[in-house]
């Protein structure tokens, strides 16, 4: 049986964590939430999420700030984020993807558009996940044939 996939989603407003958390009921995962840049970071560490809903705008970090950090961290850069913003400029794009966001997706939400997401950002990182375990044994292999 495989494990289910855990979600964190970390937004400074209640009401749209318990929105996002409702249209996730869908998808077959474990969803904790995190009200600011520094609990996000914290819950990481404790959670160990496949996939981070993340808004830029929260206290404490802002999502760009915790998107970087994850990403330039070799211990949480393949964490899947997605970005959910109401910032919508060009800029602001530009910044999230300079911070190494996976994705981004403009808020308000809708539903469809979300689980979509969510399902196939969840896929990539298992196929990503696979091919870094089979990368590691294929290591582990060529060193004991070359001892």
């Amino acid at each position: 049986m495989t494990e289910r996939s855990r979600i964190l989603i970390a937004d400074d407003n209640q009401a749209n964590c318990e929105l996002l958390e409702a249209y996730l009921a869908a998808v077959d995962c474990e969803v904790q939430t995190a009200v600011d840049g520094q609990d996000t970071l914290d819950k990481v560490d404790s959670f160990q999420p496949d996939l981070i809903l993340l808004d830029v705008m929260m206290p404490k970090q802002s999502g760009f700030e915790v998107c970087k950090r994850l990403k330039n961290d070799p211990a949480t850069n393949r964490i899947m984020i997605l970005m959910v913003t109401a910032l919508n400029e060009r800029g602001d794009i530009e910044r999230a993807v300079e911070a190494g966001t996976n994705d981004f997706l403009s808020k308000p939400v809708q539903q469809v558009e979300l689980v979509k997401r969510v399902e196939n950002m969840l896929k990539l990182k298992g196929v990503t996940d696979e091919n870094e375990r089979l990368r590691r044994y294929i290591d582990e292999m060529e060193k004991r044939s070359g001892e």
